[in-house]
């Protein structure tokens, strides 16, 4: 068996995968809150209880900076040691990469039925390249080449945040009061989408029928909810810039790592937001799509390159454990 495991800063899953004919299947899956836990550790105590899984390889991704084999959790009161977990699980080492990379080693193992054609394009055998929203911000790529697959780690989501129009900019001027420097995860993330909120009922003078509460953990969800139920037109533009500002962060990590192998959306807010709940309107989908699309493909002189990369929506939460445990087999043969 091998065990793998995707920490967030909302949420960490465990799992166990067993290989078989099509690859890798995921045998149990556990979802813990991660702030309700002391450690990682104590969550993997947990997982495993009294029971003793023959492993025979372990995989991590971490949302946070991977240096000498230890991540300092950015969202999470954390430090996950590599040495601690391959004592704790009896293996001579477990692989330990960042959250997103993850994702990027899962790609490959996706069903079809676990992906969403967003962008057709053309499908190409170079780059594949992978951004993530949720609790926060992060991107990541395959660099598929004449060698061995290899994986790029990344801590993209905290660059500066770059502004297209003049929206945007009084944006960047109303979270530059809130928190000096903002990176792009400022806007692309759960709390991002909230600022964004929050910037638009303060540009609108405060006037909303029912304004929701952005002091709670469920704020992101509930703009979301407000957007694509058509109860809050200030939600719908929150939720549209918000897409817009994904979409131009999206087309400028493909072209940094010249992903012609395709684009994949991970992280639960593109498929919240771009597709939504069973039953949500063409209409909203036509928006949403649009909104996000026209700003990854607007490139100027690229913008041929960009319109040629196929973008897909990742519709499972099993990517990052496949591409955890994938990378964890792969690095046991070298």
């Amino acid at each position: 068996m091998i065990l793998a495991c995707d920490v967030g800063g909302t949420k960490t899953n465990v799992a166990l995968l067993a290989p078989d004919a099509t690859g890798l299947s995921v045998t149990r899956l556990e979802t813990y809150h991660s702030r309700e836990h002391a450690s990682l550790n104590d969550i993997i105590r947990h997982f495993l209880g009294d029971a003793s899984p023959t492993l025979i390889a372990a995989g991590f991704g971490v949302a946070g900076p991977v240096l000498n084999y230890r991540v300092v959790t950015t969202n999470l009161p954390w430090i996950i040691d590599g040495a601690e977990l391959s004592g704790l699980l009896s293996l001579s080492r477990v692989s330990l990469l960042n959250d997103v990379e993850v994702i990027a080693w899962g790609v490959p193992a996706l069903r079809a039925d676990a992906q969403l054609p967003l962008q057709v394009g053309q499908v190409g055998a170079g780059n594949v390249a992978v951004i993530a929203a949720g609790s926060g911000l992060g991107m990541s790529a395959l660099l598929r080449g004449n060698g061995p697959t290899r994986s790029l780690a990344s801590e993209g989501g905290h660059v500066d945040y770059a502004p297209i129009d003049d929206v945007e900019i009084e944006l960047l001027r109303f979270l530059r009061q809130r928190f000096g420097r903002v990176s792009a995860e400022r806007i692309l993330s759960g709390p991002g989408l909230v600022n964004v909120y929050d910037f638009l009922r303060h540009a609108d003078g405060g006037v909303e029928p029912t304004p929701i509460d952005t002091s709670t953990v469920a704020a992101a969800g509930a703009i979301g909810a407000a957007a694509l139920s058509g109860e809050s037109e200030l939600a719908a533009r929150a939720v549209l810039l918000f897409l817009g500002a994904y979409g131009a962060a999206a087309g400028n990590w493909a072209l940094a790592t010249m992903a012609t192998g395709g684009v994949w959306l991970g992280g639960g807010i593109a498929r919240k937001l771009l597709e939504g709940p069973t039953g949500t309107s063409t209409e909203w989908r036509g928006r949403a799509h649009g909104a996000f699309l026209n700003r990854f493909r607007d490139k100027g002189r690229l913008s041929p390159l960009l319109h040629a990369m196929p973008v897909h929506i990742i519709m499972t939460d099993e990517a990052p454990l496949l591409g955890a445990a994938r990378f964890a087999l792969a690095e046991q043969e070298r």
